[in-house]
C-alpha cells in the first residue's frame, strides 16, 4: 500500500518543504536560508526583540518570511495570522481543484447533466463564500487594512443590508457581499432539484415505445417480447425517490464539506501552533 501511494507522499513532502520555505522555518526553527534580513536597526531602541525602529537596509527578502520577524515580541501574532490565512488560502484552491476535475471527469464520459447541474453550482456556492473570503484576505494583505475579517463574514449573513463602516475594503462591497450571498442561496437548489427530474424524463424518453411488438408476429414471438419486457422492466425500473434522496445527501454533504473542509485546515493551522510552541520550548530549553 505504501508504494501504491509512492507519488501522494512524494507530493506531500514537497508541499511540506514548500511551506517550510514560505514561514522560513525547519520544524519550527527559524533559519536564514536566504541571506539577511532586509531590515537593521537604525539605534539602540529597537535591540529589545521589537521591530519599530527597524529601518530597510537590503532588498526585500527574496522568499518566504523575513527572519527580522523571528524573536521579535510581534511574532506569535504576525505569524499565527499569517499561517491562518495561508491555511485558508491553501485549502480553498484544493477545494476548487477537486472540483475542477469532477468538471473534466464530466466532460470524460459525456455527461452534461454534471456540468450544468453539479460542476457550476459548487463553483459558485464555494467561491460566493470562502473564495469571496480568499479575495478579502489577499485585499487586506495589499492594503494593509484593519478591518475585521471574521466580522465581515459573519455579518454578511446576519445583518447583510448593514452598513461596513470600518470593516469596508473597497468600494461597493455591500452590494457585492449581497449578490454573492444570493447567489450562493440560489446554487444550492441548483444542485439539488434539477437533476433528478431530468435524469427521469431522460429514462423515460429512451425506453419509451420499447414494449411494442411488431404487427406481424407469431404467438411465440409475441410471448418472448412480452416475457424481455416484464423481466426488463424490473431492472430498468427508475426509482426517483432513491436519485432524489441521493441526490439531496450530496448536497448536503458538499455544503457541509465546503465549511468542514475549511475548518480543517484550520485545525492543521491550530495543531502546527501546538507543536511549534513545544519545540520552540525544547529548544530553548536545550540551548540554555
Amino acid at each position: 500500500m505504501t508504494f501504491g501511494g509512492r507519488y501522494v507522499i512524494m507530493m506531500m513532502s514537497l508541499f511540506s518543504i514548500y511551506t517550510g520555505l514560505v514561514y522560513n522555518e525547519f520544524f519550527s526553527v527559524p533559519f536564514e536560508l536566504f541571506g539577511r534580513s532586509a531590515y537593521a536597526c537604525r539605534d539602540l531602541s529597537c535591540r529589545d526583540a521589537t521591530t519599530v525602529g527597524l529601518i530597510k537596509v537590503r532588498d526585500t527578502y527574496p522568499f518566504g518570511v523575513d527572519p527580522a520577524w523571528h524573536g521579535s515580541r510581534s511574532e506569535l501574532p504576525f505569524l499565527n495570522s499569517l499561517k491562518m490565512k495561508m491555511s485558508i488560502l491553501l485549502g480553498v484552491a484544493q477545494m476548487n481543484l477537486g472540483i475542477i476535475l469532477s468538471y473534466f471527469n464530466a466532460i470524460f464520459f459525456r455527461n452534461s447533466l454534471n456540468v450544468w447541474f453539479q460542476f457550476i453550482p459548487q463553483m459558485i456556492f464555494l467561491n460566493s463564500l470562502f473564495g469571496y473570503l480568499s479575495f478579502l484576505i489577499i485585499v487586506k494583505w495589499s492594503t494593509g487594512s484593519q478591518a475585521d475579517l471574521y466580522h465581515i463574514l459573519i455579518y454578511m449573513f446576519l445583518s447583510p443590508t448593514d452598513e461596513l463602516g470600518e470593516n469596508q475594503l473597497f468600494p461597493g462591497q455591500k452590494i457585492t457581499q449581497q449578490v454573492l450571498l444570493l447567489l450562493a442561496l440560489v446554487s444550492v437548489p441548483w444542485m439539488l432539484l434539477p437533476k433528478p427530474f431530468l435524469l427521469k424524463r431522460q429514462h423515460e424518453n429512451r425506453h419509451q415505445g420499447q414494449s411494442y411488438a411488431p404487427l406481424e408476429s407469431t404467438d411465440e414471438t409475441l410471448l418472448s417480447v412480452a416475457n424481455h419486457d416484464s423481466h426488463g422492466h424490473d431492472h430498468e425500473e427508475f426509482e426517483f425517490s432513491e436519485v432524489f434522496v441521493h441526490q439531496l445527501i450530496h448536497t448536503i454533504e458538499f455544503v457541509l464539506g465546503a465549511v468542514s473542509n475549511t475548518a480543517s485546515y484550520l485545525r492543521l493551522w491550530a495543531l502546527r501552533y501546538v507543536i511549534s510552541n513545544l519545540i520552540d520550548a525544547e529548544t530553548s530549553l536545550g540551548f540554555a
